[in-house]
């Protein structure tokens, strides 16, 4: 069997450290598959990442190098290449070359976006699309046997199999001192139970990534990871980073009942969508530990939420935050301006509507990146936004031609002047729940801008 490196090369921590789950499936993938593995966490090493790159590949002498990739920049338009990562990992697998002539294999969310382009920039030896637990498998197999067998491997693997239909989900291998780390810099751990998003926005990702079928775990296997989790480490509190959380087929659901027939005790934070959902739905959920929500709104007036292919309008927003207002659900809705049909009319109609949302944070995007293969591009170049010449590599925002993006920015950030539970740009939330992480708060931090006792 084979030594296999991994590397988990994102460094950026806003707004928070997220701890490398996609590395830590992998690693587990490749120890139950009879290969030594060590995870490397660049993050952790942050001062002399690199040095720390070439201890791991003298001492631990691997077969091969992977090197995870999470983001491809930070979705910020007031970032521009600022916010860009690609350089630094291309930094990485340059330095990693010249160290060793073992295959380097790259893979993660950020190159199933874009895979052929990112692999010719980085100049990697192979790349996987999608989930790679058994494919980096399969590759590692078919380069040991392409020696004696002189066979030719593609470059770039892409999925033949989900892992459903293959042998289904492995539990995450975590190692103390990367738990530790993320543990104690933001207050909680991730965890994902499942896989795929069924809904058509326009300019989402997700789709490219995991694919548009769900694939769930099962529940049990879920609460007991969780529980063993918090033996191990201690970890008292979660959040789970599926695409959206709240499944019409109400999996979650079954999840949070499970937590609490196993007494889990573990306080917990998901991504939702603003679809309908009872009471008595949300009094589970926080029975379960269910402690805030982040909340994919995305638009804030029906003409805008219609533009990016949303299935629920603005009233479908209102009667979700009242619900958790009522159940004391801390909530931070995310909205986008500047989108497909957004005019000088939306802007101030969507700032009203936002107005209307009580008692819960808002963060504000301008401007929304455009992905190859989404509909958001075809868009983009149908209205002459981008070129069709342009790649998308380097960060590209879609901003409607009937607006000035100047004056929507401006008007945005006069509406959230002294507000402090309005955050805009993104960038300025960041700080804040910087500052309290230096006087030693954890957790998601903007929740600590409500207060749900008071109406």
């Amino acid at each position: 069997m084979s030594k296999v490196l991994l590397i988990s090369s994102n460094t950026t921590t806003d707004p928070m450290p997220v701890f490398p789950l996609g590395m830590s499936l992998i690693a587990s993938s490749l120890k139950h598959n009879g290969h030594k593995v060590k995870q490397l966490d660049l993050l952790l090493n942050l001062e002399n990442k690199f040095l720390s790159v070439k201890d791991s590949i003298a001492q631990f002498n691997p077969d091969f190098i992977g090197i995870s990739i999470r983001n491809i920049d930070n979705v910020d338009s007031f970032s521009l290449e600022k916010g860009w990562y690609l350089d630094d990992v291309r930094h990485l697998v340059n330095y990693i070359k010249k160290q060793t002539q073992k295959p380097v294999i790259v893979g993660g969310p950020a190159f199933s976006i874009m895979p052929e382009l990112i692999f010719e920039f980085l100049k990697a030896d192979f790349g996987i699309v999608g989930e790679g637990e058994i494919l980096l498998n399969l590759l590692i197999d078919d380069i040991n046997n392409s020696v004696t067998n002189k066979i030719n491997i593609e470059k770039i693997i892409y999925p033949a199999k989900t892992l459903i239909e293959h042998k289904g989900y492995f539990a995450p291998l975590y190692e103390k001192d990367i738990v530790s780390y993320y543990f104690n810099e933001s207050g909680m751990l991730s965890y994902q139970t499942k896989r795929g998003c069924p809904h058509g926005c326009n300019y989402c990702s997700y789709p490219l990534i995991e694919g548009r079928k769900i694939r769930y775990q099962d529940p049990e296997f879920v609460v007991d990871n969780l529980i063993e989790l918090k033996n191990r480490f201690g970890i008292d509190t979660l959040f789970f980073t599926d695409s959206v959380f709240n499944d019409l087929n109400g999996q979650y659901l079954k999840i949070a009942e499970l937590m609490i027939k196993k007494k889990c005790n573990i306080k917990w934070a998901a991504y939702f969508r603003p679809e309908a959902i009872t009471q008595q739905e949300l009094q589970l959920l926080k029975d379960s530990g269910l402690y805030a929500m982040e909340v994919g709104s995305d638009a804030a007036c029906n003409t805008t939420l219609e533009g990016i292919n949303k299935s629920f309008d603005f009233d479908t927003i209102f009667t979700f935050n009242e619900s958790c207002m009522k159940a004391q659900i801390p909530c931070a809705h995310f909205f986008m301006f500047g989108g497909p049909k957004e005019t000088p009319a939306t802007i101030e109609e969507g700032l009203k509507n936002i107005d209307l949302l009580q008692q819960c944070v808002v963060f504000v995007f301008s401007a929304i990146r455009v992905l190859p293969d989404t509909r958001l591009h075809k868009i983009a170049v149908k209205e002459k936004v981008i070129s069709a010449e342009n790649k998308l590599l380097k960060p590209c925002y879609y901003v409607s031609p009937q607006i000035d993006k100047k004056w929507m920015d401006k008007k945005i950030e006069e509406d959230f002047h002294r507000k402090k539970d309005r955050f805009f740009p993104p960038e300025k939330g960041y700080m804040k729940m910087r500052a309290l992480q230096m006087f030693g708060f954890k957790g998601l931090l903007w929740d600590m801008a409500i207060n749900l006792k008071k109406r």
